[in-house]
């Protein structure tokens, strides 16, 4: 009875795999604060993404990790056509072809030696216009490269428009934007930022979101519509569940959200003590960002529920 009068179902195809690719390794390196979850050769990214299409996940949101002597203050190597996420791009792209929608993170902090998302000024602040003259151009190598889908995360003011223009500059209107609309400055990155090898120093509270507003989000999201926005999303999703259900309410494009690190580890670490039934957790957890609005979830377990959905269903 529970089963047939629900009121929110997951599918497979709400989901969307997050996967990083680090340069210069030949094993999966596991990333230890996210148990289960790795930085992939090129080889085990190929076979990850078809993994995700056996379990019917609609998509990968694909992340590079480049060698550390790489990285430098304009995060040229994420401009670069042989760079890591382009090449992985086209790995992934001749795996599964348009089977699995082909997403890419549009930003510079996993390729900056001080990891902010944008190029800093004399006062080591983030230049806004400089940092979207560098996102032009990352889109359209990522865009030459075979992305169906690329997702401008770095909260710089007029990000969209600017990726929409050099897009369609170069022949490229097909390619999607996913706007990060809403990204929090949120105490539940930590994890991610192993994953990416993050060189950090400080904060980004000055271009991500103040947890404490609402009605930024929505000024943000009218501005990503304007400038050409395909797609929104809301990250985090778990503690931002009423940003997610607001968005949803005033939007007719399709509403994403990020089920971040941080909120995977805290499932994942408290299930292995034993305090939680992890599968619950996990089901709960997605149901509950879906139930929310979200049409489409970025998980890192996208592909093994996916699968158990798959088997449920018989």
């Amino acid at each position: 009875m529970r089963r047939m009068v629900a009121e929110t179902r997951l599918h497979p195809a709400d989901l969307i795999l997050p996967a990083f690719v680090r340069e210069g390794i030949t094993e999966p390196v596991p990333i230890q604060a996210m148990p289960g979850v790795v930085q992939h050769t090129r080889d085990t990214l190929r076979k990850a993404a078809a993994e995700a299409v056996e379990a019917g996940v609609s998509g990968i949101m694909l992340f590079g990790v480049p060698e550390d002597e790489k990285k430098d203050a304009a995060g040229t190597a994420g401009t670069d056509p042989d760079g890591i996420l382009q090449v992985a791009i086209r790995d992934v792209r001749a795996e599964v072809g348009d089977e699995l929608v082909i997403m890419s993170d549009l930003c510079l902090d996993e390729y900056t030696d001080h990891g902010h998302c944008g190029v800093l000024d004399a006062d080591g602040r983030v230049d806004n216009d400089a940092t979207l003259e560098r996102y032009a151009e990352m889109a359209q190598v990522q865009a030459d490269a075979g992305v169906h889908v690329v997702g401008p995360s770095g909260m710089m003011d007029g990000q969209v428009g600017v990726v929409r223009d050099a897009l369609d500059t170069i022949g490229k209107e097909d390619v999607s934007i996913l706007a990060y609309t809403a990204k929090y400055s949120s105490a539940f990155y930590g994890p991610f930022r192993e994953a990416v090898g993050s060189s950090l120093r400080g904060d980004r509270k000055t271009y991500q979101q103040d947890p404490a507003n609402l009605r930024e989000s929505l000024r943000e999201l009218a501005l990503d519509l304007e400038e050409g926005a395909d797609m929104v999303m809301v990250k985090p999703a778990g503690p931002y569940l009423d940003v997610v259900a607001k968005v949803a309410e005033s939007v007719e494009v399709p509403v994403a959200a990020y089920q971040i690190s941080g909120e995977y580890s805290m499932v994942e670490a408290a299930a292995e003590k034993g305090w939680i039934d992890r599968d619950r957790a996990i089901f709960e957890t997605l149901t509950g960002i879906r139930r929310a609005g979200a049409q489409m979830i970025l998980t890192y377990w996208a592909t093994e529920v996916a699968q158990k959905l798959s088997d449920a269903r018989g």
